[in-house]
């Protein structure tokens, strides 16, 4: 989400805090950026900028990792670790922030969001309980079957590295 809205921040020439959007699911091919529900400064992100510029920011933010690999000859760092630091803040200072992170999907959140019993990115309100909501945004039904796939490839790479024995 944070790569998302940078790109998007850069392209618009507007401050990261005034667009609000999510990219949610796995990671890499797997990047769900939920184009309906995002906006900058309440405007609808797709009145913002044409289709194609959309596409190219939605296909950078889904393969940035290897722009920022060979840039620094190193995997990213910074972000991963500003992230966990903003949640672990959220947490300890019941903040009630909500942000994307790995949640735990089963019950009603499972069934709204079509995936039981896994791990994978969906947006969550962080406070000192932790995760103490899971955010239901809506979805297109293309946003919807690129989710599922998402969560399928990644209930698939846990089952192989339950193969391998890893966990």
């Amino acid at each position: 989400t944070a790569r998302f809205k940078s790109f998007l921040s850069m392209e618009l020439g507007v401050s990261v805090r005034n667009i609000n959007a999510y990219v949610i699911g796995g990671h890499g091919d797997d990047m769900v950026p939920l184009l309906s529900v995002s906006s900058v400064a309440g405007i609808p992100l797709k009145e913002t900028l044409p289709e194609e510029k959309l596409n190219a920011i939605v296909e950078r933010t889904k393969f940035g990792g290897g722009e920022i690999v060979n840039l620094m000859g190193t995997s990213a760092y910074h972000a991963p670790g500003s992230s966990t630091a903003y949640m672990v803040e959220a947490i300890l200072q019941d903040k009630k922030e909500i942000m994307p992170c790995s949640a735990y999907l089963e019950g009603e959140d499972g069934k709204f969001y079509e995936a039981d019993d896994v791990y994978v990115g969906v947006p969550v309100k962080l406070g000192r309980n932790g995760v103490e909501e899971i955010i239901k945004l809506n979805m297109t039904e293309e946003e919807r079957n690129l989710w599922r796939k998402s969560v399928a490839s990644v209930k698939s790479g846990i089952d192989r590295i339950k193969e391998l024995g890893l966990i």
